[in-house]
């Protein structure tokens, strides 16, 4: 374009912005954003627009929030973009506020808007806003689409109203492998096993192709709510390749879960031991949190020693072991991890642990995906 002496327009700018924002280059698209200044495109709703999308794509929400906040006029896409990257770097309550913000400018979201509020709504358990975003869908005679109808299961799932995503599920006249495992996810987090259970077959009936997301879910329902012959049946499955892929370390991490909850500490140990993968700190936690409930404290030592070998600097692995020698009565081996944390300077609060978390937190690191 440069070579024929043919000038960029403001058509040509959100083109380029588009392709540098789908490959995160940051530095190009600044020097874009410097041209469009020098030829006088820059206070383009559409030029804006795009910059706006290449700094919340390369997660710079700084200067997202700067220009955002600089330009001269705005529409649905500018909120939708500033909600959006705010959501995908983590910071929920950032993104709700800017939808509240984007009401009291009197701007009308459209459905990728409210796509990634009812996400953040998932993310943060803003249940209340979720439920406005539905009435307000109602209200205005929204089509609850395949995306809109998954993303309200979602919410209500995780906001811990499966209650009301299943009736958002049985509304929905198109539903995709996303929207049954947003179902099925909600399910299990509810702990209602037994129902997951049922929807899972269903699924398999009306010939929707389970994924390994949806096995995830339908494993850790079952770990929840103590279905170890329905859990092994599943699993097992997976193993003999009926789903068309093999279990992941996922997949083995809820099996041992579902083993440990129930009792079956050995059993647990041994898939442990026979899985083709190197066991990871939510694997060896998924057994320990069995054998503390059940009170086997010997087993417990043993996966709490594994997961300090694989994360020698969590503090809270210490603490935990420290915790257990201490319920043993075994006060020399207390000291001698007061004094192992010492030497090392690992401080009590460094680090997190999946171990000891509420149970709905653990359906969390398992579901996760």
């Amino acid at each position: 374009m440069h070579n024929t002496s043919s000038p960029p327009n403001n058509y040509t700018f959100p083109f380029i912005l588009k392709s540098l924002s789908d490959l995160r280059h940051l530095k190009g698209g600044q020097a874009v954003q410097t041209h469009a200044i020098k030829l006088g495109h820059y206070d383009d709703l559409y030029v804006r627009n795009a910059l706006l999308d290449l700094y919340s794509s390369c997660g710079d929400m700084k200067n997202c929030e700067y220009l955002f906040d600089e330009m001269p006029q705005r529409d649905v896409v500018s909120w939708t973009v500033l909600i959006s990257g705010h959501r995908n770097m983590g910071d929920l309550d950032e993104a709700l506020i800017a939808f509240e913000r984007m009401q009291f400018a009197g701007v009308s979201p459209n459905p990728v808007t409210m796509v990634n509020v009812l996400a953040a709504c998932a993310g943060s358990g803003a249940l209340d806003m979720g439920v406005w975003i539905h009435e307000y869908m109602k209200r205005n005679g929204w089509e609850l689409d395949v995306i809109l109808g998954t993303s309200l299961i979602d919410m209500y799932g995780k906001c811990g109203r499966i209650d009301v995503g299943l009736g958002v599920f049985e509304d929905m006249v198109e539903k995709n492998v996303f929207t049954w495992n947003s179902l099925i996810r909600g399910l299990a987090l509810a702990k209602n096993g037994k129902e997951a259970a049922t929807w899972f077959f269903r699924m398999e009936e009306e010939g929707i192709k389970p994924d390994q997301v949806t096995l995830i879910g339908v494993l850790c329902a079952c770990s929840h709510s103590g279905l170890v012959q329905m859990g092994q049946r599943i699993f097992y499955s997976i193993i003999d390749g009926k789903y068309g892929f093999s279990p992941s370390i996922k997949h083995y991490g809820c099996m041992i879960d579902l083993l440990g909850r129930s009792g079956f500490f050995y059993e647990a140990q041994e898939l442990i031991e026979r899985m083709p993968f190197e066991p990871n700190s939510v694997t060896w936690g998924a057994l320990l949190t069995g054998c503390r409930a059940h009170g086997d404290l010997k087993l417990s030592e043993f996966a709490a020693r594994r997961l300090l070998e694989l994360e020698p600097e969590n503090g809270a692995y210490y603490v935990l072991l420290s915790n257990l020698y201490a319920e043993m009565g075994r006060w020399s081996d207390v000291e001698e991890v007061r004094r192992l944390m010492k030497e090392k300077g690992v401080k009590k609060d460094v680090g997190s642990s999946s171990v000891g978390l509420e149970p709905k937190e653990q359906a969390y690191e398992l579901l996760a995906a």
